[in-house]
């Protein structure tokens, strides 16, 4: 029978024969998996970064042995071709084992092991499944582990999501800046418990969006620090049974090359292979992020109420109808889905806490999810920035006739007058204004209590805003 005429492989592990079909490149362990796991429906192709990193970590492991002199020259060269094409985004639908399995990503990475195997055997001219010729464990898998495979995958695909993230985070930093410098003479009234405070400037505000955004970018940065450290060559628990003593050295010097991250074998591997701390500090910083982004959405949505019957300082700009029901109504939608991420955000850091606490002595068996929960985050984290950049901060715009009307009716003025004349008549002032509707200034004028000039000098700009802050 020919290949073409072939349209099912029988392949054997423990539990015995299993039919796979003749044009998949994964086997009968990925078969197994797909059977026992269909919990999402979603494979981990859906994270490309992670495909990516685990193809990398078989590369560099097959140029190690092949170093040591463990894998032969011709095997380790069709290996390493096969990785190659899996990391520029070849075969990617082949990895179909689901994002949430048992296991501690075993299935992933027999998966990944089946893939490159059967892309190699290919490269060497002879049929899938023929693993006579080059085996995806003996020879693809030697010298290593799920245990210190996966890990190590999942280090670096999180990383490189990390920095698309810290660019999104930038990108929307630099957005709240801009802002922050166009609406930088543009008073306004500040609010603490959503009262009336203090005078301040729009750009004020918008700067600290700006660097709330900055702070977080820093700190995230020190997390993905962290990631670099590996545990590539402990293989089942950190003892390094059945690796090459030289391996784990190789190994990761080979693949800082691949990834071009300063990677470093953890010095305790033992320690590394169960601790998966890193993780959850990372997720804590992602939470950080989540947290203060839902905020600043919060005071963008408050800031835009109305537009006649709420705040109405802003105008968020218009991107589609608002309801089926009410003509001309439009709403939030882009600070309100970016407050939906950083929910699912929040929600996905109990989740890691909850898998990191899990873990029970020389392995944490629920990697996947935490792996799965990380990339979630960054992610759709990722993608909020841009789009709250892009769809909505960049065109905001202030309505500074109302601004400047709050400014004048705003009882906080007399915060300004407060040590010219006293709290106590500084307090019968607020009380006056706020019973006769009538303007602070207006009421100091007929008391007596100041002059146009004083109140003219007292309630100037720069004395209103004494520190424009980060502008």
């Amino acid at each position: 029978m020919t290949t073409a005429e072939r349209t099912l492989r029988t392949e054997h592990d423990l539990l015995g024969d299993f039919e796979v079909p003749e044009t998949a490149y994964y086997g009968v362990h990925t078969l197994r998996a797909m059977s026992n796991f269909g919990i999402t429906g979603t494979p981990i192709s859906a994270h490309p970064t992670l495909v990516v990193a685990l193809a990398r970590v078989k590369q560099a492991a097959a140029q190690a042995n092949r170093d040591l002199g463990l894998l032969d020259h011709g095997k380790a060269a069709v290996i390493i071709t096969a990785c190659e094409e899996i990391a520029a985004g070849q075969l990617h639908d082949q990895f179909t084992v689901d994002v949430i399995q048992g296991g501690a990503g075993t299935s992933t990475n027999m998966n990944v092991n089946e893939v490159v195997a059967n892309r190699a055997l290919e490269h060497l001219g002879h049929r899938k499944g023929d693993y006579q010729y080059l085996h995806p464990i003996e020879d693809v898998n030697l010298g290593q582990s799920t245990n210190d495979v996966y890990p190590t995958a999942v280090k670096i695909a999180v990383h490189a999501a990390v920095l698309e993230l810290l660019q999104a985070m930038t990108h929307l930093r630099t957005a709240f800046a801009a802002k922050g410098a166009e609406f930088a003479d543009v008073l306004k009234i500040g609010r603490t418990q959503l009262q009336d405070a203090v005078p301040m400037t729009l750009g004020q505000e918008f700067s600290a969006f700006a660097t709330t955004l900055g702070e977080d970018e820093q700190r995230l940065a020190e997390a993905a620090a962290l990631l670099t450290e590996i545990n590539l060559g402990g293989t089942a628990i950190g003892t390094g049974l059945n690796a090459h003593p030289d391996y784990a050295r190789l190994a990761c010097d080979h693949l800082s090359t691949l990834t071009a991250l300063p990677l470093v074998t953890a010095a305790d591997l033992v320690e590394a292979t169960q601790d998966v701390g890193v993780f959850v500090q990372l997720s804590g910083v992602l939470k950080r992020i989540a947290v203060k982004l839902s905020k600043t959405c919060n005071d963008l949505r408050l800031l835009s109420s109305g537009p006649q019957a709420g705040l109405g300082e802003l105008n968020l700009p218009k991107v589609q109808a608002g309801s089926s029901i009410m003509p001309g109504k439009v709403n939030p939608v882009v600070p309100e889905v970016v407050n939906q991420v950083a929910y699912e955000a929040i929600g996905n850091d109990m989740t890691i806490t909850m898998a990191a606490e899990a873990g029970q002595l020389q392995l944490n068996a629920f990697e996947p999810i935490i792996a799965h929960s990380l990339l979630k985050s960054v992610r759709h984290l990722t993608a909020a920035c841009t789009t709250l950049a892009d769809r909505c901060v960049r065109g905001i715009t202030a309505n500074t006739d109302r601004l400047r009307r709050q400014v004048e009716e705003s009882i906080g003025l007399v915060t300004v007058l407060n040590p010219v004349i006293g709290y106590d008549a500084a307090s019968a002032l607020a009380r006056d204004a706020l019973t006769s509707g009538r303007t602070i200034t207006d009421l100091a004028l007929e008391s007596g209590i100041l002059t146009r000039v004083q109140l003219d000098a007292l309630l100037a700009p720069a004395v209103l805003v004494p520190s424009r802050g980060a502008l």
